[in-house]
């Protein structure tokens, strides 16, 4: 089993990762690969709801110049997934959502359906809506939302202090053993297959 970790922050070793890094040296532990896949601090393109990615059957971004389509890569050999974000104006990093966003549309059934946690990290305030908006999506996509004793969340502002946040580190602790015990039941011998899925039924209020 394997958990993918992204480091939505721009900085590859600050808060973020700290948080991250508390995560998996738990789920290791327990017997669980992880791979924490940093984003870096190169422009990342925003989705231009083109389409192009279905139309086409890409399963993928039609845009290949930045990281996108190699966190799409990373999506399909993962089994869960926890996306890591610092707080800007009480939101996620602008460059995460944009990818997120663009990844998910066209790689998102190599997401769907399996466990996924998200981390919100923070100086002071705004975490809360960053944690929120981060799980957006992957309540949209059948995704088990993975938490832990609180919201998952970590408080420090100059790099590497958020591991002086005891609670905020319990708490990343706790999220990699409830993350690890939702994977080995998912494939501990005789567990229930997915519930099937109806087939979408999209609609809108405009006649």
């Amino acid at each position: 089993m394997k958990v993918l970790l992204i480091n939505g922050s721009p900085h590859q070793n600050g808060n973020t990762f700290v948080a991250l890094a508390e995560v998996a040296k738990t789920l290791e532990t327990e017997g669980i690969e992880t791979e924490i896949f940093w984003l870096g601090n190169k422009p990342i393109r925003g989705c231009i709801a083109c389409g192009a990615c279905k139309v086409k059957q890409l399963g993928k971004c039609v845009f290949d110049d930045d990281v996108c389509n190699r966190l799409v890569e990373c999506f399909a050999e993962a089994d869960a997934f926890v996306v890591g974000s610092p707080t800007y104006y009480g939101q996620p990093a602008g460059a995460l959502l944009a990818v997120l966003q663009r990844a998910l549309f066209s790689g998102g059934a190599h997401v769907a359906g399996k466990p996924v946690a998200c981390v919100a990290v923070c100086r002071r305030g705004g975490s809360t809506a960053t944690f929120q908006c981060l799980n957006m999506p992957f309540a949209m996509i059948n995704c088990l939302i993975v938490g832990s004793q609180y919201w998952n969340i970590a408080f420090g502002r100059e790099a590497g202090q958020a591991a002086q946040d005891t609670e905020g580190m319990q708490t990343m602790r706790t999220l990699g053993r409830n993350m690890s015990w939702v994977l080995k039941n998912i494939r501990r011998e005789g567990a229930a297959p997915r519930p099937p899925q109806e087939e979408w039924q999209p609609m809108n209020f405009i006649r």
